[in-house]
């Protein structure tokens, strides 16, 4: 699994021009989904990021993780993360998942983040859509579960 992990004022997803999603002060994570990815990923995802201390506090230091801020989550299948564009100009998306394997995975994510007791919204898994956020410090971070970065 890859993902980016953005600390937000705010986030949304649309769809056909229409809101399916929406958070407040957290984090989006932009979630890609590899085809060696398994059953275990999604639960080491959600406490990485849960637990991440990316949120100020009451000195002005990155010291707070979402659990203790509060925060919410909104959770944005992203296929595109597994993109190779070392060759040519078209990129390779041969080590993404796709259908069934990559759905499961996906909503296992989701809820793997509520079973911590984090309020998560998501997009719409496979759909054209429209994200946008408010990005807060702007503080993002790269993680991926192989630890190839």
């Amino acid at each position: 699994m890859r993902a980016v992990v953005q600390r937000v004022s705010e986030a949304r997803v649309d769809v056909g021009g229409e809101c399916v999603a929406a958070v407040g002060p957290g984090v989006l994570v932009l979630l890609g989904i590899s085809t060696e990815d398994d059953d275990g990923l999604p639960t080491w995802l959600a406490d990485k990021v849960c637990n991440l201390r990316i949120f100020e506090d009451d000195d002005g230091k990155m010291n707070r993780s979402l659990l203790e801020n509060g925060g919410e989550a909104l959770i944005v299948s992203q296929f595109t993360l597994y993109g190779d564009a070392r060759r040519g100009r078209r990129p390779s998306f041969v080590r993404a998942a796709s259908g069934p394997e990559a759905r499961d995975l996906y909503e296992s994510t989701i809820e793997a983040f509520r079973s911590l007791g984090v309020t998560t919204a998501s997009g719409e898994f496979g759909a054209t859509m429209e994200v946008t956020l408010t990005n807060s410090g702007p503080t993002t971070l790269l993680l991926d579960s192989a630890k190839s970065f």
